[in-house]
């Protein structure tokens, strides 16, 4: 049911992060078996893991609090409250008194100790326990970083205990690139911004001097693909999260370049190219530069998105007298059609696993988020609102974002997620107008 320790948690935090595999434990039954229809989430008990300093005490209730929160906005599990909890954890190597956690109905339980060193070292080990079946779901783990890194920490920890009940890859340790707005709507100034997947940590990488666009993280999260007016057309830039350091792209004099998006290695920008009057795509070489033309139709063609082992691209186009969506290969060649329904298709994004894809669809004056198998078949819509546009993946294919604006002239832009079963819509909290999500990969 569960991955190698050793290999699901091969990573590092800010400075460093260190796994140390506890005792080896046998793997229990528990599992949420993800289907297309309503399920109910899965209780489970995460106490507050134990102080092992008096420096701990805060960190402790701190860490417990977010891995809760990150399992209980899946909708997949619900938290029973420490209310409600009738054993108490006062030392991690106690045995678990696990028909107390069987009286209150508590499936999984979470369990962990926090240790901090005078110089800032936060150490924080854990356990998940099947309660039913009496058994640990795995190994614990003992995971080491700065102070500092303690949400990183913490989503990792969460990370780990979904996907040894799902079976599925987290997407806790992540973040999000986004446009924040600010002021009237028809004079609203953007920046763009990064935030953890969950709204916190907001960080501005541009000012609101020009207009910015449609943000792409690359394969790696250490960089962001935009579109920006700062040259007075729009142009792409790439920008480093660590250094903050910005480049422009090269591109041909008197275009105007945007939509742009990373192949799955790195190598190639694929973006829509306005000349003449004519709107196509294009591929341009991160390393020499050279552009490709990947289409040549009159028609407007744009918002393309590799597949993700980089051999097709979705586009949207109106070459059929609609905006509907096209698969091609990757090096341009004959496109076909994959969108058939009632309405307009627009801003396809390939999802990580390979096998759907999704959408905005405009029809009747609604819009939605949906998603499609590759070859068009199996739609399904997500959402509907007065406007819902521009999805974006987690990392494991799981949950889609996206902008949802609200009606009239007030309506402001706000970030959305939705399950891909289209179930568990929640507001993304960020403080202030927000639009354009772009996911990163999962942090390394």
């Amino acid at each position: 049911m569960t991955r190698a320790i050793a290999q699901a948690l091969a990573f590092s935090l800010y400075p460093l992060l260190i796994c140390i595999p506890m005792t080896a434990a046998a793997q229990g039954p528990l599992r949420i078996e993800i289907t297309e229809g309503v399920i109910e989430p899965l209780p489970f008990a995460a106490p507050t893991f134990i102080a092992l300093n008096p420096n701990a005490g805060d960190l402790a209730v701190r860490i417990t609090g977010i891995i809760a929160a990150d399992l209980a906005n899946t909708g997949l599990f619900r938290e029973i409250p420490s209310q409600a909890h009738i054993s108490t954890v006062t030392s991690f190597d106690s045995p678990v008194q696990f028909s107390d956690w069987k009286a209150i109905n508590a499936q999984a339980l979470v369990t962990g100790s926090v240790d901090v060193t005078p110089d800032g070292v936060l150490t924080v080990t854990f356990r998940v326990f099947d309660v039913f079946s009496e058994r640990p779901l795995g190994q614990g783990l003992r995971l080491s970083a700065s102070r500092a890194s303690s949400r990183r920490l913490a989503h990792k920890i969460a990370d780990e205990v979904y996907s040894r009940i799902t079976g599925e890859g987290g997407y806790f340790d992540s973040r999000v690139a986004f446009i924040s707005e600010a002021g009237p709507k028809d004079a609203r100034r953007k920046r763009l911004a990064v935030m953890d997947y969950d709204g916190a940590n907001v960080r501005f990488l541009t000012d609101d001097s020009t207009i910015v666009l449609a943000p792409r993280f690359s394969p790696k999260g250490d960089t962001v693909l935009y579109t920006s007016y700062e040259t007075g057309r729009p142009g792409i830039f790439v920008i480093g999260l660590a250094d903050g350091e910005k480049r422009a792209l090269r591109g041909t004099p008197g275009t105007m370049t945007f939509a742009p998006r990373f192949s799955p290695d790195g190598s190639k920008v694929v973006f829509s190219l306005s000349q003449g009057g004519n709107t196509d795509i294009f591929s341009m070489s991160m390393e020499s530069g050279a552009l490709t033309r990947l289409t040549a139709n009159p028609a407007i063609e744009t918002a393309p998105s590799y597949s993700p082992d980089g051999k097709r691209i979705v586009f949207e186009s109106d070459r059929s007298g609609t905006q509907q969506l096209y698969v091609m290969p990757a090096d341009g060649g004959e496109a076909s059609r994959i969108s058939y329904g009632p309405g307009r298709y627009g801003t396809p994004v390939w999802s990580p696993r390979g096998d759907v894809i999704a959408f905005t669809k405009q029809r009747r004056g609604r819009f939605h988020i949906g998603v499609m198998r590759t070859d068009g078949s199996e739609e399904r819509l997500l959402t509907a609102s007065f406007l819902d546009e521009g999805p974006t993946w987690s990392p494991n294919g799981r949950v889609i974002m996206f902008t949802r604006e609200s009606r009239g002239s007030a309506g402001v832009p706000a970030l959305y997620s939705v399950d891909i079963s289209g179930r568990n819509l929640r507001r993304v909290p960020v403080q202030g107008a927000a639009s354009d999500p772009s996911w990163s990969p999962l942090l390394r």
